[in-house]
């Protein structure tokens, strides 16, 4: 099987699991294949949680689950060093960071000193505990859930971490055919424990590197900058794109071309990922009277293709 009916078979599975989304369920693959960091934001019950358990299975990557809460600690995250008194030593006891895929559903319910332990972990893939480094299985992973900002006991992210997340995406309700598929199919939870993995670690790097060779040739980074250049211009944003996030616009492209077959970057793929890849970082101007996935695809409208 080569990598093109290797990646149509990964999406067509994970759309047996989340009916009526296949642009979101293709959105989350491309940010896995450019080895980012996946937000999934959007109200309770619509399927995040199933659809990052869904993934990272079907990925065949070994994961773990941590619920976010007010309580919880960087601690519970990064793991303790305890002394036991058999090897007269302390001992350390890896957390749940210490998986390829951390699933942390409703990050938004921790305080932000817990947000923050995650900062390390995303960026450097390591952690630093009792003043020792140690690295992060590979590859590493964080596919997070949040719930609505205006929802009772949630924390608004900091910049800084939501900057980590190549992408974000929200699920929204489904239509009434997928909604009439969820009333009457099978349970999705046995849907996601019965998923084959399609693929190992080793077999997702190769795409991975894949990816990285995809080209991307001058007049489409012309047309890159042009949309970067537009965010900064202020008549979009309050603050426009980092270079980072420019790099990261880039990384996604290229998956998205990947995905479509080619080997090369078409404008049409920066115009596909750009709105999931760049509003999570941007603050559109008081009077803009929309949103900030609405303001980027304004703004694509209004910057001419090269």
């Amino acid at each position: 099987m080569n990598a093109q009916q290797k990646l149509k078979s990964l999406v067509d599975q994970l759309n047996t699991v989340i009916v009526g989304k296949p642009i979101q369920t293709q959105d989350c693959v491309a940010c896995l294949l450019a080895a980012g960091h996946l937000l999934i934001e959007d109200v309770p019950g619509v399927g995040k949680t199933t659809l990052a358990h869904a993934l990272a299975r079907t990925f065949g990557l070994q994961f773990s689950r941590v619920q976010f809460t007010s309580d919880l600690m960087p601690s519970d995250l990064s793991g303790v060093a305890i002394y036991e008194r058999a090897k007269e030593q302390f001992v350390f006891h890896p957390g749940p960071l210490f998986a390829q895929v951390l699933l942390a559903d409703e990050i938004n319910r921790a305080s932000p000193k817990t947000q923050s332990a995650l900062l390390e972990a995303m960026e450097e893939k390591q952690v630093s505990v009792d003043g020792e480094t140690r690295a992060l299985p590979t590859p590493f992973f964080v596919i997070a859930t949040q719930n609505p900002h205006d929802q009772v006991g949630t924390y608004a992210l900091p910049q800084s971490q939501m900057d980590r997340f190549l992408m974000r995406i929200s699920l929204g309700y489904p239509d009434r055919a997928a909604e009439r598929e969820l009333l009457t199919g099978r349970d999705r939870r046995d849907l996601v424990d019965a998923l084959p993995s399609l693929l190992d670690a080793g077999e997702l790097q190769e795409l991975q590197q894949q990816v990285q060779a995809i080209h991307a040739a001058a007049p489409l980074l012309d047309y890159m900058q042009d949309l970067i250049a537009a965010t900064r211009n202020g008549q979009w944003f309050q603050t426009g794109l980092s270079p980072r996030a420019g790099i990261a616009v880039l990384r996604c492209a290229k998956a998205q071309a990947l995905l479509c077959g080619r080997d090369y970057v078409a404008p049409d793929d920066v115009q596909a990922i750009l709105a999931q890849t760049v509003a999570h970082r941007l603050t559109p101007l008081r009077d803009a009277g929309r949103g900030a996935v609405e303001q980027v695809r304004a703004m694509i409208d209004a910057v001419p293709l090269p």
